[in-house]
């Protein structure tokens, strides 16, 4: 308490091995020391949650804070940490992201490490990362230069660490070494050792979890004990393929990293006049982050913070930054609807109002005449636009919805498909892996009517509505059932009257079900490579086209406006249209995609068919000819069984893609197939990442979607979450509730 008056300059305080002091007592010293704080190290974790909350909300006054192997789930540092310069976040494991305001607190924050934790969204993380004016030196991996072409690139990190040496020898400072549990000090790291050097002692580190550590509170995560620090082991929900990338201890050549597009540097574009960035230069990549792994990776961050003088080790020069500008333009938008600056929402109504006036002055007529050319359209997109802007963070919400069986009983659904009503904005019906059909509203989050499987229906796998009559839809299940409900004749659980529906002779290991524009004929398709054809008004399956593929047919989908064209795609790769009018001997074409094709889908318009493969293969093809329209070129994972679904959301504007082996949904322009923002799932607690099983746009609000969740943990369920991109959750989580489990990937819709 007296270092205060002393002649000590400074204290650094470092803890290497599991100490005998409590979290308070640690914390009580940091406080004790105060403004001579120079270097905090407390890389042991075993401090406990209460020790990272009070860090985290009381701040403190180092300069240099090394929290390697922390427990952070999702970091959101409130304190005061104004004099911080040196944030090193290595090894935790459990990092998967920020809150939005967590670095507004660290104004002279120069270097920040995040090596081998599980941040991935680029979108979020940026965001976060913006907040810091002074950040000049970032790292999600190590990036060293192979020894046949030269020295690793010079980092502060190293210097940073030789400081750190030298002052613990200095005289006029103060070294105070935590007493370590059984009483064997850990020698500081002597002066020249670099900071990589460091990882060795720390792979073999013992990350110690205690019962009274595991919470539910998603801010930490004390329930894993892990003792190697290698990225497979660290990151369990990587997608499968991804072990190859590491099993290759990433052998980078930047020269070719950031070129994945065949035309990006081609000879007469823009960026040939660049040959000191084209020139190949290996590096090798140790401690990477899922981040890394992102396409177009190191061109976004570059883009995004344009403080930044060192990623990874690696200069930015000014070749780069232009090239990742000019990247960030072909592969990026910055806003929806290609729009380059942020608005305010307020500034976009006044402009509506002012154009909607009917006065004008005589100087403003110019300006008037241009802004009278504008649209409502116009400013709706402007609107939503704005909305999207300022919420990196958008509201991710599940869908909350109980049955009540009896009295005595309360228990939650398991939803394995779903739709949205086609004209009630509300409605929402899904089928339960217990054959189960519910409408729901999804506003309120009320049951309006419930069908009970009676022993009859399985999984529920096919969905949808009728148009022309709206209260009526079909379900199919994967034993072969169909049905047609009347929903306003089907009552709610408690009242427990059930109707008869129309039943339709059984089509085997169904998976998808489909009706036409007009509401007189649907099909069915499944694990065959059959088409079956039913009437809706008789009940009568009409026909069965038999060999439509070579292999299984997993979704079939009627066009929009055309009654007769339909379009199948199989797992024989080939996604084909076909016109009941010419009886379907020979499809109208045949386009085949690389991998087996998981689903296909008509845009709004009919202009464009939606094609997704196994892994990530996104295109869209002109639906007149089968045409190659776009690519929307997402990286694939390496997983054979990596199911891609993909629909389009606001009309035919924008196409939402998700994986059943990854937790983001993807949302690209439909028209240029620029990515627009990554949204990532993330469950309640360690090891509980959720994934995309299927997922829909919300037809009547811009920019909503929902999709249907499922846990990597076969002791959880699966939940549909809805999403809103127009507000802002200052990143509320995704939860887990606790519900009985059974999860499928299974394909269909």
């Amino acid at each position: 308490m007296e270092i205060d008056s002393s002649e000590i300059d400074a204290v650094d305080m470092i803890n290497r091995s599991s100490c005998v002091l409590s979290g308070e007592r640690v914390s009580s010293l940091l406080r004790a020391v105060n403004k001579k704080l120079q270097v905090v190290d407390v890389r042991d974790i075993s401090f406990g949650k209460d020790f990272l909350l009070d860090l985290s909300r009381q701040g403190l006054t180092c300069q240099v804070l090394n929290l390697r192997s922390s427990h952070f789930r999702k970091l959101k540092m409130v304190g005061k940490f104004v004099q911080m310069h040196v944030l090193n976040l290595d090894f935790s494991a459990s990092l998967t992201s920020f809150r939005e305001d967590c670095f507004a607190c660290m104004p002279n924050l120069k270097s920040l490490s995040l090596c081998e934790t599980r941040i991935a969204n680029l979108w979020t993380t940026s965001a976060a990362l913006s907040k810091l004016p002074s950040l000049v030196e970032l790292r999600f991996q190590n990036c060293l230069l192979c020894s046949d072409t030269g020295s690793s690139p010079v980092s502060s990190w190293n210097k940073v660490n030789e400081d750190m040496d030298s002052k613990s020898h200095r005289d006029i400072g103060l070294y105070i070494e935590l007493p370590s549990l059984n009483g064997e000090a850990i020698p500081y790291l002597p002066s020249g050792i670099e900071y990589e050097d460091m990882n060795d002692y720390d792979a073999n580190h013992d990350v110690r979890s205690t019962a009274e550590d595991s919470s539910d509170d998603s801010e930490f995560d004390f329930s894993g004990h892990r003792q190697d620090f290698s990225l497979m082991e660290l990151l369990p929900d990587l997608p499968r393929g991804w072990n190859q990338l590491v099993d290759q201890q990433n052998e980078i050549s930047f020269g070719t990293l950031d070129m994945q597009d065949e035309d990006q540097f081609s000879p007469g574009s823009s960026n040939s006049r660049h040959p000191s960035y084209i020139a190949s230069k290996k590096y090798i990549s140790r401690h990477p982050s899922p981040i890394c792994y992102e396409k177009h990776y190191r061109d976004y961050m570059i883009a995004s913070l344009p403080n930044l003088k060192v990623l990874d080790n690696l200069h930015i020069q000014k070749v780069d930054r232009e090239t990742a500008n000019d990247s960030f333009r072909r592969h990026f938008e910055y806003l929806p609807y290609n729009m380059n600056n942020k608005e305010s929402v307020v500034s976009i109504l006044q402009k509506r109002e002012v154009r909607a006036s009917p006065t004008r002055t005589h100087t403003s007529k110019k300006k008037f005449s241009y802004a009278s050319r504008k649209s409502q359209h116009f400013y709706s997109r402007s609107l939503s636009a704005a909305k999207v802007g300022s919420s990196t963070w958008p509201t991710l919400r599940p869908l909350s919805v109980l049955s009540s069986i009896s009295r005595d009983e309360r228990r939650s659904f398991r939803p394995r498909q779903f739709e949205y009503h086609p004209s009630e904005s509300s409605l929402m019906a899904f089928g339960t892996l217990d054959g189960e059909v519910v409408v729901v509203n999804h506003e309120s989050e009320k049951i309006v009517s419930y069908i009970p499987s009676l022993g009859a229906m399985n999984s529920v796998l096919g969905l949808c509505w009728l148009k022309k009559y709206p209260s009526k839809l079909i379900a199919g299940s994967d034993n072969g059932s169909l049905r047609l409900y009347d929903v306003q004749s089907t009552p709610t659980i408690s009242r427990g009257i059930y109707h008869t529906p129309v039943t339709f002779d059984e089509f085997d290991q169904l998976t998808s079900v489909h009706v036409n524009s007009i509401d007189e004929l649907f099909l069915a398709s499944g694990y065959s490579r059959h088409v079956a054809l039913y009437d809706i008004s008789s009940g009568r399956r009409l026909q069965v086209f038999a060999d439509m593929h070579r292999e299984h047919i997993n979704v079939i989908k009627f066009s929009n406006h055309s009654p007769s064209l339909f379009a199948t795609s199989s797992f024989d790769r080939d996604v084909k249209l076909w016109d009941l009018r010419q009886k379907p001997n020979r499809p109208c074409y045949t386009a085949s995609s690389s991998r087996g094709n998981v689903m296909v889908c008509f845009s709004p318009d009919d202009h464009y068919l939606l094609v997704s493969a196994i892994d990530n293969e996104v295109k869209q093809l002109l639906a007149v000819d089968g045409r190659l329209h776009l690519d929307f070129a997402i990286a694939s994972t390496g997983s054979s069984q990596n199911y891609t679904r993909s629909y389009y959301m606001n009309g035919r504007d924008y196409v939402i893609s998700g994986s059943c082996d990854e937790h983001v949904v993807r949302i690209c322009c439909a028209r240029t197939g620029r990515r627009l923002r990554d949204v990532s799932l993330e469950g309640k607690g360690s090891g509980t990442s959720m994934f995309v099983q299927s997922l829909r746009g919300d037809p009547f609000r811009d920019f909503n979607l929902s999709i249907l969740a499922a846990y990597i943990r076969p002791c959880s369920s699966s939940e549909i979450v809805k999403v809103n991109l127009l507000a802002s959750s200052d990143h509320d989580k995704v939860h887990s509730n606790t519900r009985q489990p059974h999860i499928i990937n299974g394909l269909g819709g």
